[in-house]
């Protein structure tokens, strides 16, 4: 068995795990704090655009049309009738460009799944917009390493639940790869399964749990190869 993977289901989080997907986000919101920045200060800006967010989440979910449609109902509040056409089309341009970015894989990604699958069934289990995650898994090239896909409305143990169902496994027998102690760590050993963490340069704010947390059945490795190696595991 490889370290940490003591179970021969895996499952991978894809956006901050498998590919780059916070700094694009991060650089969206600045751009749209600069399209903004006549109608107060970027840190005003930005908070009123993550309170947006939150509320929006029970309704339209994760991924880039949600932050998209988001950004348009903050830049509405911040500024109401001031708001121009060209400030909207501005923001909607954010998205697109969004949308448009390259798929860009962490080191040793497709060289550690490529050794994992002659052993394990590895599963994608991520949140966000299901479009725009299927054609981020196409634009990857590493699809075929994946024998099932699930693009998750939320990561509860709920969530992982019915994951698990479909997979027709016990918890024990499933380890969760993610880089979200909140939403890959956490609701898994809850349940009774495995999880590693591999923490990535940035976290969304809505990721950060309130508290540090440990587990006995959570490991932490720095990066994605070290899923391979054998000094230590689960």
């Amino acid at each position: 068995m490889h370290y940490n993977i003591m179970t021969k289901t895996i499952a991978f989080d894809a956006d901050d795990t498998l590919w780059e997907n916070e700094r694009f986000f991060r650089e969206a919101e600045n751009e749209f704090c600069r399209i903004m920045m006549r109608f107060g200060k970027e840190e005003d800006l930005s908070s009123c655009l993550f309170s947006v967010e939150t509320d929006n989440m029970p309704l339209y979910g994760y991924g880039i049309k949600a932050f998209t449609l988001s950004m348009i109902e903050a830049a509405g509040k911040i500024a109401g009738r001031m708001l121009t056409q060209d400030d909207t089309h501005a923001i909607i341009n954010i998205g697109k460009s969004l949308l448009q970015r390259p798929v860009k894989l962490y080191e040793g990604v497709r060289e550690t799944l490529d050794r994992l699958a002659s052993g394990h069934k590895l599963v994608l289990a991520t949140k966000g917009d299901l479009l725009d995650q299927r054609r981020k898994l196409e634009k990857s090239g590493i699809g075929k390493y994946f024998s099932h896909v699930e693009i998750m409305p939320a990561k509860t143990t709920a969530d992982y639940t019915h994951l698990l169902e479909k997979l027709d496994i016990k918890p024990c027998e499933f380890t969760m790869v993610g880089n979200s102690v909140k939403s890959d760590i956490m609701p898994v050993v809850e349940l009774g399964g495995y999880a590693v963490h591999i923490p990535a340069e940035y976290t969304w704010q809505h990721e950060v749990p309130e508290e540090c947390f440990s587990h006995p059945k959570a490991r932490t490795v720095n990066s994605f190869r070290e899923l391979l190696c054998r000094d230590s595991g689960l």
